[in-house]
């Protein structure tokens, strides 16, 4: 059971805000299935969606994010909807939210506060906390003027979670020497880490990382694969702590899966910075286990903003499998391509249709990261067989006169101690 939140400041299912979504078309860009993921995260944050705008635009408006004349439409849908607010599909400059504030006289929101809001909502360990905490700070200490009419007006509710936001009139300097302390508590849970990356490191268990677009079905397919009890809802963030479970293989060979954040369309940086030693992770991982939500109309560019972020954070000449998941949502056969993959499996984590071959393409690609060995060892060597058997795929064992004769697949970096 998730311990109650302190520091919430009135509780969402007592009231529902009620949002008008507000984006900007740039000529070719994909604003409606923006405006609908937008609406989703409305939805994942407790709100409601009572209208949506978009305006054609060459440019975002560098005062005002919109023109005079959706201004004006804004205001009227306010009046018509009875709307408590109104969230941009993009983050807002601190003179953007202070102008739209003025001028339309009710709560503004934009894409990144209400993302760090379903963190914090989400946000169950100690570190996660902290994180989304730093995220929170950063992003409004440059944004105090604006965000203390934001807040005043919305008393409580979406934006306004999380421990960083225990005091509406919070300063900079208030804000610069929490800013340090939490800098402190993360990098001490860093170096917790980095111990625990490296115990696993020295283990040679290989890991692997299972990315992709936020509902894709990650944690789905962990509880499937390892029983992780980890928490599956149809909504985006589902999961945001990250967590990591054991599994053998049917060679023997034991594997630890980790399960990662997933990643959105205009991912806030505050969030990406953040987080970078959650995400990072994946950089230490064997093998990138990409799940990809099929059933979805976007998969494809869903599959490129995955991509784009792996590379931000500087994970790449990694062995990626694609999943292409949900398969049992599908009502027709539809084919996807993901060029950037190494292997492409079909699978369905609900079901577990494909899980099977999904495992087969896992050892395969395990074995390929492999060297084959083949040696008789003395009966007095047999803890290298044993060292085999733990790290590596063990092919073929005879007892004979002379030895022990073995053939097997073990990784590269302990080859040369067992020969």
């Amino acid at each position: 059971m998730r311990e109650k939140n302190e520091n919430k400041l009135y509780d969402m299912e007592d009231q529902q805000e009620r949002f008008i979504l507000v984006g900007v078309s740039l000529s070719d860009d994909d604003a409606i299935d923006s405006l609908e993921e937008l609406n989703e995260l409305v939805d994942t944050a407790g709100g409601s969606t009572v209208g949506r705008i978009i305006q054609n635009r060459e440019k975002i408006h560098p005062t005002t994010y919109i023109g005079k004349g959706k201004i004006e439409e804004v205001r009227r849908m306010i009046s018509e909807t009875d709307a408590t607010g109104v969230i941009c599909d993009d983050e807002l400059t601190p003179v953007q939210l202070k102008n739209l504030e003025d001028a339309l006289q009710t709560v503004v929101l934009d894409r990144t506060i209400l993302i760090m809001d379903i963190f914090a909502k989400r946000a169950t360990t100690r570190e996660g906390k902290l994180q989304v905490e730093m995220a929170q700070l950063k992003y409004r200490s440059t944004r105090l003027t604006g965000m203390g009419n934001v807040l005043s007006r919305l008393g409580g509710g979406i934006g306004t979670r999380g421990p960083g936001e225990k005091k509406l009139e919070i300063d900079r300097r208030r804000i610069k020497e929490r800013l340090a302390h939490l800098k402190i508590e993360l990098d001490d849970l860093e170096k917790n880490r980095e111990t625990a990356r490296n115990l696993r490191s020295r283990s040679r268990i290989p890991v692997i990382a299972i990315v992709g677009y936020t509902n894709a079905g990650k944690s789905t397919l962990l509880n499937y694969l390892t029983n992780a009890g980890v928490l599956e809802e149809d909504k985006l963030f589902a999961t945001l702590d990250p967590t990591t479970r054991n599994y053998t293989m049917k060679n023997g060979q034991q594997v630890l899966f980790t399960d990662t954040v997933g990643f959105i369309r205009k991912l806030p940086h505050h969030l990406i910075n953040a987080f970078r030693s959650t995400l990072e992770e994946a950089k230490y991982a064997d093998i990138i286990l990409h799940v990809v939500d099929i059933s979805n109309p976007d998969a494809d560019k869903q599959m490129h903003i995955v991509y784009e972020t792996l590379a931000e954070l500087g994970i790449k000449d990694k062995p990626v499998i694609t999943a292409f998941n949900k398969q049992d949502k599908l009502e027709t056969v539809r084919t996807v391509k993901d060029f950037r993959a190494d292997y492409t499996v079909k699978i369905s984590a609900k079901t577990g249709e494909g899980v099977d071959k999904l495992l087969e393409v896992i050892e395969r690609a395990l074995a390929e990261q492999k060297v084959l060995i083949e040696n008789i060892f003395l009966y007095n060597e047999a803890g290298k067989i044993q060292t085999i058997r733990k790290y590596g795929q063990l092919i073929e064992e005879d007892y004979r006169e002379n030895g022990i004769y073995v053939k097997a697949y073990v990784p590269k970096e302990i080859y040369n101690r067992l020969l």
